[in-house]
């Protein structure tokens, strides 16, 4: 269900292994807590749809959805002002589907 969440135990942890994962990444014209915020958001989207909490693989998987790892063209704009703004997080962690996190391979 859009809009709803999804429930994840763990997502301050998440957090923190975010702002390890994000510690030396640099995005042009984005707030390093922005991305960091959206990061840690979508791994624990990650985890609570695979009924667990967060790991560094969740966080990994973020970044390379966002193609934040390997430094490719990045999708940053939509970083931008979440980390103060609820209903952007919302919109930020909506935007991103379970296929999308767990792409089949």
């Amino acid at each position: 269900m859009k809009g709803a969440g999804t429930p994840a135990p763990g997502e301050g942890f998440a957090m923190t292994l975010a702002e390890r994962e994000c510690a030396e990444l640099h995005v042009e014209g984005v707030e390093h807590h922005d991305v960091v915020v959206g990061i840690a958001l979508v791994a624990a989207k990650r985890a609570s749809l695979a009924g667990r909490g967060p790991t560094v693989y969740d966080v990994r998987a973020a970044l390379d959805h966002f193609g934040l790892r390997n430094h490719a063209t990045a999708i940053t704009a939509s970083f931008a002002g979440i980390a103060h703004s609820y209903v952007a997080q919302r919109r930020f962690v909506d935007s991103v589907t379970e296929e999308q996190l767990f792409p089949q391979t």
